[in-house]
């Protein structure tokens, strides 16, 4: 079972991160954003569903993935063309949607400012 967490990281602990997994160092797999806002403004409702959808999926065209998220084909095209975009879903060579992981873990903390 492959499990992604996504997380909110500084560039520093992606870096560092990196610098381990070039030494080969197991690092586990990572979607990082550099804020809270980015990670919200990124994963909406909307996009949360098609995520949930997509997870241990397979790949799935766009009109599968619109039935089963009960929306219409415009509103999740739009949608996971902005995931791909900020690299969150990959696309296949045959134009279907894919997000290779079987669970998601979301990891953040948030301070006192």
């Amino acid at each position: 079972m492959t499990t992604v967490t996504i997380e909110v990281a500084s560039i520093e602990t992606t870096a560092a991160r990196m610098k381990s997994a070039f030494r080969g160092e197991p690092q586990g797999c990572y979607i990082s954003f550099p804020s809270h806002e980015e990670l919200w403004s990124t994963l909406t409702a909307n996009r949360w569903a098609i995520l949930k959808a997509l997870t241990g999926a397979g790949p799935l065209g766009v009109r599968e993935l619109a039935r089963r998220v009960g929306r219409d084909v415009k509103g999740v095209h739009g949608d996971a063309q902005a995931l791909v975009a900020a690299g969150v879903i990959d696309k296949t060579t045959d134009g279907k949607l894919l997000f290779p992981y079987d669970e998601v873990h979301v990891a953040f903390m948030l301070k006192a400012a």
